[in-house]
């Protein structure tokens, strides 16, 4: 029997960070957070930025925490973040200002921009994907219109973990999965789309070499080796993009349709060529890569940020209630009383969530509920009503039949939605692991560094580890009622 390695996942999302130790005999693995930390936005004169400095001192002391833990047994480290956000280094390798958040207003007009220089039908067809606010295509371009000093003088484009791994390492290379959050990536060669970078007037010079997941970049630098107490831990890039670890983390039992469920509810197919039709285009589904040169066919659909903004609001007139609470007071809560569009704009920002959904449900000449039990009710609903629309697309497009759809993240503690999304999509739900990214960053490290011989070894790893709930469909006559209802909502938002 192999001793017990370690390897270190670095797990970034927009509100919070941590580092993980993963402890594996190769038969299972076990997941042990080392450190968590804060990852705050800041609003400066300039504009939104990340701390990505604070971000990476977090990091070295997670990194020297977990040698003081595990020491030798640890075999290497990889780094995953949330998408499209990018640095920029010049030719000495310093980086030119901090990096500004996807929602910064810089994207504003830029769209309409971009279209004139090239249609967006065009941009997709290369990209394979639909112009969204938080592309760096267009934060790229709006620096560009500006003549920034930062992109003018810029050597190389790192996005967020690059960035942090290029730190760890001295070594710069963009990884692929995260690439192509950009709006600027071929998923058909997984290299740049020049035909895109051209037409948008951006300098090629700083598109640099795009590497595979789990390519060993090289070992950490001497400085952060004196830092954390130990030498010569190579740092893996892993599958940077989140959602790219979260769909290799999560083991496909008889079905690739997947879906990550948190903040964000991302719902996909995992394929081996991108669709990039001009029906696909109309529906808004977009093309990312994944691990071993798999494409995620996916829609994005706004997830659990209603139910995390609705506690925020209540907890700020002083009456919090824990997700436990919240989840008994949903599922006693009359069914079907109203519904709202998961993805209408007025959600988009925060700000008194109960509210919006209340507005909503005026608006469109619903029952208004009013107690939080019933707007908790009507917010489960339509996400499993809104992924019944995005599953019927996917089977159109894809012209595949799915008996069962994956889910893994955090969003499958919430077992009144897994059982919704079952009877909405009158298909088998089989949820786990809750830290799908986490696991799947793991994977993909112990792939490339010659641990797991491939993907599928990696999730026979998981399906293992870690305990799986089956949700089955109910009353279908009842939902089916109850979505002919929701999409005359859609018709009028």
């Amino acid at each position: 029997m192999i001793s017990e390695k370690v390897f270190i996942a670095i797990d970034l999302g927009a509100g919070s960070g941590r580092v993980i130790a993963a402890k594996t005999d190769l038969s299972t693995i076990e997941l042990e957070e080392v450190h968590r930390f804060d990852n705050p936005g800041t609003d400066l004169p300039g504009g939104s930025f990340w701390n990505v400095i604070g971000l990476y001192r977090e990091i070295l002391t997670g990194l020297r925490r977990a040698v003081e833990q595990h020491g030798s047994k640890i075999v290497s480290i990889g780094i995953d973040t949330w998408g499209c956000d990018f640095g920029l280094v010049d030719a000495n390798g310093e980086l030119l200002g901090m990096p500004h958040q996807y929602r910064d207003p810089r994207f504003e007009g830029m769209a309409e921009v971009m279209h004139a220089a090239m249609p967006e039908a065009e941009i997709y067809s290369c990209t394979g994907l639909k112009t969204n606010f938080y592309n760096s295509s267009l934060h790229l371009m709006a620096e560009a219109r500006k003549q920034s000093p930062a992109l003018l003088h810029a050597e190389n484009l790192l996005f967020v973990p690059d960035l942090l791994a290029y730190w760890l390492t001295g070594v710069q290379a963009v990884e692929r999965t995260v690439a192509s959050t950009s709006q600027l990536l071929d998923p058909r060669t997984g290299d740049w789309a020049w035909e895109v970078i051209d037409a948008l007037g951006l300098p090629r010079k700083i598109f640099g070499t795009v590497v595979a997941p789990g390519t060993v970049l090289g070992s950490i630098r001497d400085e952060v080796a004196s830092f954390i107490g130990q030498a010569g831990i190579p740092v893996v890039a892993t599958a940077c993009h989140d959602t790219a670890s979260a769909v290799a983390g999560i083991p496909m039992d008889g079905s690739s349709l997947w879906l990550s469920s948190g903040t964000w509810s991302i719902m996909g197919v995992e394929t081996s060529e991108a669709i990039t039709s001009a029906e696909a285009h109309a529906y808004g589904f977009c093309n990312e890569l994944g691990v071993s040169d798999s494409v995620r066919f996916l829609k994005n659909i706004s997830g659990l940020w209603l139910v995390q903004e609705c506690k925020r609001q209540w907890d700020l007139e002083g009456d919090p209630l824990g997700y436990g609470e919240m989840a008994t007071l949903a599922h006693q809560a009359v069914p079907f009383s109203a519904f709202i569009d998961p993805d209408d704009s007025c959600f988009a920002s925060p700000g008194d969530m109960p509210e919006k959904i209340r507005a909503f449900c005026a608006r469109s000449g619903q029952l208004v509920p009013h107690d939080k039990g019933q707007i908790l009710r009507v917010v489960t609903e339509s996400l499993a009503l809104k992924y019944r629309v995005v599953y019927e697309n996917i089977c159109k497009l894809t012209g595949l039949e799915f008996k069962c759809l994956n889910a893994g993240g955090g969003g499958i503690q919430n077992a009144l939605l897994s059982q919704a999304t079952a009877d909405a999509l009158g298909i088998e739900i089989v949820c786990g692991p809750v830290e799908a990214t986490s696991c799947g960053n793991v994977i993909t490290q112990m792939i490339g560094t010659g641990y797991l011989p491939n993907l599928e070894a990696g999730r026979d790893l998981i399906r293992r580890s870690f305990e799986r709930s089956t949700f089955t469909p109910g009353d279908s006559m009842a939902w089916d009622d109850a979505f002919a209802r929701f999409k005359t909502i859609l018709a009028l938002s």
